[in-house]
């Protein structure tokens, strides 16, 4: 032993040893709770953008249809993975037909039936409807063109579906609970 330390001071103490361990559960802690916040924000960024780009998709698909959904456009659509519900009964009916199978036209270069803009247009719902339930979690979408007065048709399309969130603080909302995130697209067809 060296006469110049003195007994007290050569290590540490079993209470400064689990202190330390405290202090680094408590910072370990921290930051799972950090990871679990970035993966629960990747997934709900990764819906959102989805989301946007679905919508995107579908207003391609109406300006490129323009003569049904400038001209002959619903009033109001809606549309989950199942099914097709319209103002225009015709479009909405075809588009039953079309969720799953092929289109009843397939257009003048096969030799086929050529589409008119309303089989067009329920096919595109219908290729929509089945992508929107694969890409998304209980989605469901409303396609609202109201009649032009004095200008061009405008429409809305609005998407929503269901997002598992998780609390950042006690304000917050408690994990385990959804939340209901909608996209809004403005388009001119």
């Amino acid at each position: 032993m060296s006469p110049n330390i003195p007994i007290r001071s050569r290590g540490f103490t079993l209470i400064e040893v689990l202190v330390a361990v405290v202090v680094i559960c408590v910072g370990m802690l921290g930051i799972a709770k950090m990871q679990a916040l970035a993966l629960s924000n990747t997934t709900t960024s990764r819906m959102r953008a989805l989301a946007s780009l679905e919508a995107a998709s579908l207003a391609a698909a109406m300006h490129s249809n323009r003569l049904y959904w400038s001209a002959a456009a619903p009033a109001s659509v809606t549309v989950v993975p199942t099914a097709i519900a319209s103002t225009d009964a015709n479009m909405a009916a075809q588009a039953g037909v079309d969720l799953g199978n092929l289109p009843a036209c397939v257009g003048t270069l096969a030799g086929g039936v050529q589409c008119t803009p309303s089989n067009l247009a329920a096919y595109d719902l219908a290729n929509w409807a089945t992508d929107l339930g694969a890409l998304l979690p209980n989605p469901s979408a409303t396609i609202l063109c109201p009649p032009a007065v004095n200008g061009p048709v405008s429409c809305t399309i609005q998407i929503t579906w269901t997002e598992h969130a998780v609390r950042v603080n006690a304000q917050a909302i408690v994990t385990g609970q959804f939340a209901t995130p909608t996209y809004t697209l403005y388009v001119e067809p």
